[in-house]
């Protein structure tokens, strides 16, 4: 940040030179700093503008601030309490530029340039006033890229619409580079990218003559790239721009291995049984993306693949792979097909890139890849793509690659939601669906599985540890997928509505108890799992736990008020009856510090509905785990029971 605030704010009148004889100037140094520190701050990864309930999302929270917040944490603990060797080295290095905290006001230019960054992802551009020395570094920067552009004695483009007031795109006068300081140029460039863009839009600048004015900026500071990047992928958010044809012709064609890239996502999600759309355009309809988004992948194919791009590159690639997968199908395979025809050896990633993006336009598509990981995980999978045996061998596969078994191979279902889970906007939809498919898989578990008892299904033991299994897999998609905010919604919201609900099954009449019984432990151990993942099991400080008592307490309520008689269940007896016992059981045999976050008069209810049905071992054991507060409940629970 020291260097970016010092040389970003430098004219580039000199340069030095190193002993291999390359020369840099004020700009190389500032680029440089400027992109590691991006690199750090994540920069690349565009903000996730939703959370889930009342938690932020962890990537909102890697900003400048945060970073330096990091930074100020190490001068706290003294070295001598810190007994990581990693924690201790950081302390030392923190302390070795300055003792005392640092903040962003420590640095004005970026933080000038920070909230100009935040403003462009927020609303359209506005600000630039006619006159002033923003926008006298505009018209600089505009005749600088375009003063190739001859168009007689006229400007190639009066822009005075959408969001730019810059009123000159090209001159044969001044050519030469101007000498102004990298922070200045920043703060052009927003306003600079969206003149182009518009005098593009209106046929006043040719889809080539954008690209290369676009390439001549960020070689004349490579930072640029970076508010280019920020800006192409604000607008391409808004939806405002029209969508160009990738004919060839004006703009790079995926033709020439687009029905390529289509087939190898079709074998990459052959495991899923989802159905990927069509990428064959007709004639009449050549692929076509969305304006800003077709400038941003033509910029980026400029760039030769050597190390003095790479660092950039590595700023401009994963925000198009987002931002390319953010947009209507099929525009993430076509940007693939045109990155694939630059670097074959990055054909791998790019339809393995393109292959997920199928999920994140289809709430269905992503209920079917969860189902078969469920499958898969089962040996329940009937398809021959991937091994029936089961387990995490199937779940998450054993490597993928072209290079792998002669060719493109389906992908296993887990690695692929690994890469998915991220971008699904809307998670909350996920509680019933994981219940639901929770619910379908145990059903398969006592139907298809190999019959093991003289009864002709499976065996309830057997069955039994399948169903745990199924049940760690969907508190951990849970857990992962949606955080604190979905466990407690599945608490609160979810597992009540199911069970005042009715629920039948075709399937049930001639299972005896097993399959109902079999339903009610599955949802006690995805909810003990799912409270212990996110909570933890004992009396820790974290926020998450500090909200145990509270969640925790409205689930016991629920489960209390159902034994008293004041809620009316819908589901199976059996299954509530499994459900009840199967979780109050896990928490006094694992998680006995739940129960002391409980109070007495709640703990009393559900032992007296638990003896209603007999399960004075679980009522007793409950009120002993209970404390102090309990003790009386269970003398006279044991004086009854003996008389």
């Amino acid at each position: 940040m020291t260097i970016c605030q010092v040389f970003g704010s430098c004219v580039p009148n000199i340069s030095w030179t190193l002993t291999t004889g390359e020369e840099i100037s004020a700009h190389a140094v500032f680029s440089n700093a400027f992109a590691l520190l991006l690199k750090l701050w994540r920069f690349n990864h565009p903000p996730v503008e939703y959370g889930v309930g009342d938690v932020p999302p962890v990537g909102s929270q890697l900003t400048p601030e945060y970073l330096l917040l990091v930074r100020n944490s190490h001068l706290i603990s003294s070295e001598n309490s810190l007994k990581d060797p990693n924690r201790r080295r950081l302390a030392r290095v923190a302390c070795s530029s300055s003792s005392k905290p640092i903040f962003v006001d420590s640095f004005p230019k970026l933080k000038v340039w920070y909230r100009q960054h935040l403003a462009c992802i927020a609303s359209p551009l506005t600000g630039l006033v006619n006159g002033t020395p923003v926008h006298h570094t505009v018209d600089a920067l505009l005749n600088m890229m375009f003063r190739k552009i001859n168009r007689g004695n006229q400007s190639v483009a009066n822009v005075a619409s959408g969001s730019s007031n810059s009123s000159r795109l090209g001159s044969e006068e001044g050519y030469l580079r101007p000498k102004l300081p990298a922070w200045d140029i920043l703060e052009a460039v927003p306003f600079v990218a969206d003149a182009a863009l518009t005098a593009c839009a209106h046929g006043r600048l040719s889809p080539r003559e954008l690209c290369t004015g676009l390439k001549d900026l960020a070689d004349y500071l490579p930072a640029t790239l970076a508010t280019i990047v920020s800006y192409f992928s604000a607008e391409v958010t808004r939806g405002v721009w029209k969508s160009v044809f990738m004919n060839g012709t004006d703009w790079p064609s995926p033709a020439a291995n687009l029905s390529s890239v289509e087939e190898q996502i079709k074998k990459i999600l052959a495991a899923t049984g989802v159905d990927v759309p069509s990428l064959a355009a007709g004639v009449s309809s050549p692929a076509a993306l969305p304006l800003p988004l077709a400038a941003f992948v033509s910029l980026t194919i400029t760039y030769k693949l050597d190390k003095a791009s790479q660092r950039f590159l590595d700023l401009a690639g994963p925000a198009l792979e987002t931002l390319a997968a953010g947009c209507p199908w099929p525009c993430m395979p076509i940007v693939a097909s045109l990155w694939t025809q630059k670097a074959k050896r990055w054909s791998d990633f790019l339809v393995f890139s393109a292959s997920r993006t199928v999920f994140l336009h289809s709430n269905d598509a992503v209920v079917q890849l969860l189902r078969s990981c469920f499958s898969a995980t089962l040996g329940l999978n009937t398809s021959c793509c991937i091994s029936s045996n089961g387990g995490i061998g199937a779940l998450l596969g054993h490597g993928f690659g072209s290079h792998f078994n002669g060719g493109i191979s389906p992908v296993a279902p887990g690695i692929l939601y690994l890469r998915v889970y991220r971008s699904i906007r809307d998670v909350m939809f996920l509680r019933e669906e994981i219940v639901s498919l929770l619910m379908q898989t145990v059903e398969d578990i006592v139907c298809l599985k190999p019959k093991k008892s003289k009864y002709g299904h499976a065996s309830f033991a057997a069955a039994l540890t399948e169903v745990k299994v199924a049940a760690s897999l969907g508190a951990s998609v849970v857990f992962l997928t949606g955080g604190l905010g979905l466990v407690q919604s599945l608490f609160k919201e979810t597992l009540p509505s199911w069970f005042m609900s009715i629920h039948r099954s075709e399937k049930e009449g001639n299972r005896g108890g097993i399959l109902p019984m079999l339903r009610g432990y599955a949802l006690a151990y995805l909810a003990a799992l799912c409270g212990a993942f996110i909570w933890g099991i004992d009396s820790s400080l974290s926020a998450a736990s500090k909200r145990r008592p509270k969640i925790l307490g409205c689930h016991m309520e629920f489960l209390a008020s159902a034994l008293d008689g004041k809620i009316s269940v819908g589901c199976d007896p059996a299954t509530w009856h499994a459900y009840v016992s199967g979780f109050l059981s896990l928490m006094v045999r694992c998680t006995p510090t739940w129960i002391l976050e409980l109070n007495v008069e709640l703990l009393t209810r559900l032992c007296k509905g638990l003896r209603q049905w007999n399960e004075n071992e679980l009522a007793l054991a409950l009120l002993g785990v209970g404390g102090h507060g309990t003790m009386g409940s269970a003398a006279e629970m044991i004086i009854e029971t003996e008389f």
